[in-house]
This record gives C-alpha cells, sequence and structure tokens, in this order.
C-alpha cells in the first residue's frame, strides 16, 4: 500500500511529517510544533488530518495540537502512556515494543530515551521509515536534558539496529553544524566530507536535509559510532568503553 510522507518545517528549524495512506485516504502526523503550516500543507494537498503521534513532551513539538483540534474535530492523539502527565491529553497511550495500526500499516514504538525520558520514536517496517524527533538526527543526537549518556546511547543501539534502508525523519534542521562538529571528530572520513559538502550545497540552496538514510547516519553521525575502534582512536580512547566513547562525543557537542 502506497504511503505518502511529507516534511513541512514549522517554526524555527523544526520539522513535522504528514503520512498519507492512498488507499484510504487516511493522514497521520508526527508531532505537532505549529498548527498554521501543517493546517495549510494538508489545505493544499486536499487530505483530512485523522491522527497525531507525539514523541516527547517539549513545547517546540506539541503546541500545534490545540489549533489543530480545532481545524480537525475528532483528531486521535498518540503519546506514551509513561509520559501521559507532561503530554497534552491522549486519545491513545502506547507502551515501547508495542505497536498500533495506522491504514493497515504496522507503526512500532520504540523507546529512545535520552533527550527525554519517555521519548518516543515510531518505525513503519513496510514503509522503511522511523520518526525518530530529537533522538537520533541528521548527524546528531539530541542534547541529554532528562537522561544519561549509557541511556542515550541504548537507544541509538535500538535505533541502529533497524534495517539500514530504513529513512530517518529527525525533528529539526541541525545538520550543517552536526556536519561541522563531526568534521573535528573524524576529519579523515571520507564519507563524511562527502555528506558535508552535500548539506552545505542543500542549505544553500534552500533544501532541507531531513530526511537521511540509517546507512548515512552509520556511515557518517559520530554518536553512532562510538563502538568503532577508528573513533575510539580518533579520540584516543582505545581502551575506554561505548558508552565513556559516546559521552565524550557529547560532551565535547555541547562546547562546540
Amino acid at each position: 500500500m502506497p504511503l505518502q510522507i511529507v516534511t513541512v518545517p514549522c517554526r524555527t528549524d523544526n520539522y513535522a511529517f504528514l503520512l498519507h495512506d492512498d488507499d484510504t485516504g487516511a493522514t497521520a502526523l508526527v508531532d505537532a510544533p505549529e498548527a498554521a503550516p501543517l493546517v495549510e500543507a494538508l489545505r493544499q494537498r486536499g487530505w483530512p488530518l485523522d491522527e497525531v503521534w507525539i514523541t516527547h513532551h517539549h513545547g517546540d513539538h506539541v503546541e500545534g495540537l490545540p489549533g489543530l483540534r480545532d481545524a480537525f474535530p475528532g483528531l486521535r492523539v498518540t503519546g506514551a502512556a509513561s509520559d501521559a502527565k507532561r503530554l497534552p491529553p491522549l486519545d491513545r497511550q502506547v507502551e515501547p515494543g508495542g505497536s498500533f495500526p495506522f491504514a493497515g500499516h504496522d507503526v512500532r514504538v520504540i523507546d529512545v530515551s535520552g533527550h527525554t525520558i519517555g521519548h518516543l520514536a515510531y518505525h513503519l517496517p513496510d514503509a522503511r521509515a522511523a520518526f525518530t524527533a530529537d533522538s537520533l538526527m541528521a548527524l546528531g543526537c539530541g542534547r541529554l536534558f532528562e537522561g544519561d549518556a549509557a541511556t542515550m546511547w541504548n537507544s541509538l543501539r535500538r535505533l541502529a539496529a533497524l534495517p539500514d534502508d530504513t529513512v530517518i525523519y529527525s525533528g529539526h534542521e541541525y545538520t550543517a553544524a552536526n556536519a561541522r562538529f563531526a568534521l573535528t571528530i573524524e576529519p579523515g572520513n571520507d564519507a563524511l566530507r562527502d555528506r558535508a559538502a552535500r548539506v552545505e550545497a542543500a542549505r544553500a540552496r534552500g533544501e532541507p536535509t531531513v530526511p537521511s538514510t540509517l546507512a548515512e547516519e552509520k556511515a557518517t553521525n559520530p554518536f553512532l559510532r562510538a563502538h568503532l575502534l577508528e573513533m575510539k582512536r580518533s579520540l584516543d580512547m582505545q581502551r575506554s568503553d561505548d558508552v565513556a566513547v559516546f559521552a565524550e562525543i557529547r560532551a565535547r557537542k555541547d562546547r562546540f
């Protein structure tokens, strides 16, 4: 069954994502940074809005919900059962390891805590798509506002276990800055240098750099590469465990 996925820029640098099933006409949204651009994107396409799947409680991912509920009465909102007290009112509460259906597609729920505790990612295997918001990001990962390095590293490893052709839809346009930082960590990574050049060219044209593929992230994203010997050598941390290396990379990015 064909599924269209549309990236919608919101606020200053947020992205939200519309998923439209051509066979059923159903439309879902991942995160709701603000209502107006989402309502306009739906209006232009003549699509309804049936569901919203929230990844985490931060305002830049939920503040558009009241306006969307006004525009689309009967809208069904999904989010983490464990974080329901911090989220807008939920019509469906989900747990990591569970799944739910959308227009004949299986939506799998993954715990990606670290940026926040209770942060979820949504994986649609048949569409080869994962919506990761502020966990795994293009050439980066979210700041550790609530979780620790081990929590985020374990979350990233869960995402890294998905098929390499999975398309990663993350929540912000931070890729150019992330690329500049990544080059300070692995300046000899040819794949990274090539990607950084493509990112700069895309931004110069005003084009988004999200989504990316998991294979791209594995080859170039320093936060996914903390377990690799070449990364440990680059940081002079050959004898350190993976979590310690990840923590060092995250600390350097926080100071960058």
